[in-house]
């Protein structure tokens, strides 16, 4: 194979295989779209590669211009699935402007006012304007991990590739007046190896930050209860555990709710596993509203949950305990005839010194089984403390 084909075949040959695995990736994934649009860029891409030294039968012009326009549309297409995967609103005018602004131009040197230096700078400038705007979407992306940076810097390398690159290439080989100059032209060399060199740190870095996401999810499944969508024991331990570190840390109080719903394997038998789910999800949804974005939300299992609060002290937790009681005491749920009515009952601790997670859910189950006790459907506080953080332990002396 000789070294002109080679280069000619070497964008085309990677980017249909990085289209391929995009395309793959979302038919494995098609809740995320971009995948999809990250194939078609791809793709575009090699076509337009392939046409750069194939003459279609509307003639060689034509032929350029098509090809420009896949460039451009590869490019959209490319920046747009960037910014989407970030919930970013897609910069769509400036991309159109460029990439439609770019085509006229181009158009106009190729047919109007033949000139193929002005068509390289034409094309360079719009796609490294696309470039430098996806840099700029990416650099406003809040709390920016090592994906994100290297995204910026790969945009950021690709604006000055396009914009920098072609006036050193033209000024070292200087003007070239025809494609058979130009494509053995230091221009045309750099930037095949550029784009492959690019497209592939692109293209790479994307496939990881896919990977990442899909083992962020896999341990989000592992830690949540798929029927209440709050977290499992496990994962309300870990959590609550770190919470409970950071407000030790700043002498912040913090209270333990624990609800256990009454008589739910009567209910279970008596309406039947749906009734009973349906119960679990209304009652982990007033759960989740009351923790709110500071609170851990948990179900430990079964029908038993927990609420850990920071910047509460007893009465804090009571008070949400005793809202949630009566909301959910009072309300009818689906499934459930309108006269049938479940209730709750809830133990409350609040943590004492540098008490651990273990002891605080200890004192709050006592707590709760006091509820359970003393007739279901109400709220028990314990008032327990720990025993270095009594009196006694400071070499105090107690009445």
């Amino acid at each position: 194979m000789s070294t002109d084909l080679f280069i000619s075949l070497l964008n085309p040959s990677i980017a249909l295989v990085l289209a391929t695995a995009f395309y793959l990736l979302w038919r494995y994934q098609p809740s995320r779209p971009y995948l999809a649009v990250l194939a078609l860029a791809y793709a575009g891409s090699a076509t337009g590669f392939l046409l750069q030294r194939l003459n279609l039968p509307i003639g060689a012009g034509p032929t350029r211009v098509f090809s420009v326009v896949l460039f451009m549309l590869a490019a959209i297409c490319l920046a747009s699935a960037i910014v989407a995967r970030y919930r970013r609103r897609v910069p769509i005018v400036p991309f159109a402007v460029l990439g439609c602004g770019g085509i006229l131009v181009f158009s106009w040197f190729m047919f109007a006012d033949p000139d193929l230096t002005w068509r390289i700078y034409v094309l360079s400038f719009a796609l490294g304007g696309i470039s430098l705007i996806v840099a700029a979407e990416l650099r406003a992306v809040p709390h920016k991990g090592p994906i994100e940076r290297i995204l910026l810097v790969l945009a950021l390398l690709s604006g000055i590739n396009f914009l920098v690159r072609p006036i050193v290439a033209v000024t070292i080989s200087g003007p070239y007046e025809n494609y058979e100059a130009f494509y053995s032209s230091f221009y045309w060399t750099t930037t095949v190896l550029s784009h492959a060199v690019l497209s592939l740190l692109i293209a790479l870095t994307l496939f990881t930050a896919e990977a990442l996401d899909g083992m962020k999810e896999l341990r989000s499944e592992s830690l949540t209860d798929p029927l209440s969508g709050l977290l499992n024991r496990r994962g309300f331990e870990e959590k609550a555990a770190t919470l409970l570190k950071q407000c030790a840390k700043g002498n912040l109080a913090v209270s333990l709710v624990i609800a256990d719903l009454d008589r739910f394997k009567a209910l279970n038998d008596r309406f039947g596993h749906a009734a009973g789910d349906k119960v679990i999800v209304e009652f982990s949804d007033r759960l989740r509203t009351a923790a709110g974005a500071r609170g851990v939300a948990g179900r430990l299992g079964g029908e038993e949950f927990a609420v850990l609060l920071p910047l509460a002290d007893p009465a804090a937790g009571r008070l949400l305990a005793e809202a949630v009681r009566a909301v959910f005491s009072a309300e009818a749920i689906g499934g459930l005839p309108r006269d049938v009515r479940v209730t709750a009952s809830f133990g409350v601790a609040a943590r004492s010194g540098d008490e651990d997670l273990g002891n605080l859910m200890r004192r709050a189950d006592e707590a709760l089984y006091h509820a359970k006790k003393g007739g279901r459907d109400s709220v028990r506080v314990s008032f327990e403390r720990m025993p270095e953080t009594l009196p006694e332990s400071r070499g105090l002396k107690t009445a």
